[in-house]
């Protein structure tokens, strides 16, 4: 059986990813339903990462996704863990996949407020991303594990520097117990958050002061 392709009037026009000089430390905005999220990115010791971050942002690829996840860890008070976002697997949004940037060589790590690239087998990166409520080293790089995966761990690239709370306020919304598949069964948000925009923050940074954010409304599928 084969899928037709939808209507060419249908598909949003996005602009091809610009080229960027990536500079060591890169901020990007995160405007959402519930608030701002400010992310600093390592764009000198994660650059292939860091670099795909921006491309999906200033071509307005992040525009419209939703937070969809919060997986929540059996410790911790206040209980912790991590939110997810990303372009879930939308052809219309996605760029091609990265080479997976480990931790070993990054020297970036899962700490509490650090981004990290979702995928399924390394190297297979593209749109979607968690950001960390506590420090998770399982999710480093660890060249004594058994698996090829575990030993690659995931790509962390960065890490919030404003709107932790925001982050919170994402992770502590109800969940829907019949959403997601095989583990994330039981973590999907029973009402997702939108990012309105995503943006990177041109020139040295300093503290954006924002308009009070409007009350959330539910945020409809991309």
């Amino acid at each position: 059986m084969r899928h037709a392709a939808a209507p060419a009037a249908a598909q949003p026009k996005y602009a091809p990813p610009p080229a960027i000089q990536l500079q060591d430390t890169e901020h990007v905005v995160l405007t959402t339903t519930e608030g701002e999220i400010v992310l600093e990115l390592d764009g000198k010791h994660a650059p292939i990462t860091t670099l795909n971050f921006l491309r999906y942002a200033q071509s307005k690829r992040l525009d419209g996704i939703l937070f969809y996840r919060a997986m929540h860890l059996p410790w911790g008070d206040p209980p912790s863990g991590l939110i997810q976002a990303g372009t879930q697997g939308d052809p219309r949004r996605l760029l091609p996949p990265i080479a997976h940037e480990p931790t070993t060589v990054t020297g970036v790590h899962h700490k509490a407020g650090a981004i990290s690239m979702a995928r399924y087998a390394p190297g297979t990166a593209t749109g979607d991303f968690s950001i960390l409520l506590s420090d998770m080293d399982g999710l480093d790089a660890n060249p004594k594990a058994e698996s090829e995966d575990d030993r690659q761990g995931y790509a962390a690239f960065g890490h919030v520097v404003k709107g932790m709370d925001v982050v919170r306020r994402i992770f502590d919304a109800p969940l829907d117990p019949n959403k997601g598949d095989g583990v994330m069964k039981g973590q999907m948000l029973s009402v997702p958050v939108k990012i309105v925009t995503a943006r990177r923050w041109e020139g040295p940074w300093e503290a954006p002061v924002s308009a009070p954010t409007p009350a959330a409304a539910p945020a409809p599928a991309p």
